[in-house]
């Protein structure tokens, strides 16, 4: 058995959110996808993802901006991890 691999980074917190970015990684060797290879995500939401087939096995934990830092720009903190097993 195999794993696949698959980052998206919403829009929100809620798994209904509009996908912002995403990577892929396969395990099976049948694909070698790459950053920045496509320009179309590979799901709209990620309850499209689920409905694909992938499982969520984590999703960030939601941290409020350290006071003064609102506005600052960092890494993208909705990231829900998904994996299919092959």
């Amino acid at each position: 058995m195999k794993q696949q691999v698959l980052v998206l980074y919403l829009n929100t917190s809620a798994l209904d959110a509009e996908v912002l970015g995403w990577a892929n990684y396969d395990g099976t060797g049948r694909t070698s996808p790459a950053t920045g290879d496509g320009d179309e995500p590979p799901y709209e939401t990620g309850v499209d993802a689920l409905k694909d087939g992938w499982r969520l096995f984590q999703a960030s934990q939601l941290m409020p901006p350290y006071p003064g830092h609102e506005y600052e720009t960092s890494f993208l903190k909705h990231e829900f991890w998904f994996e299919k097993l092959e």
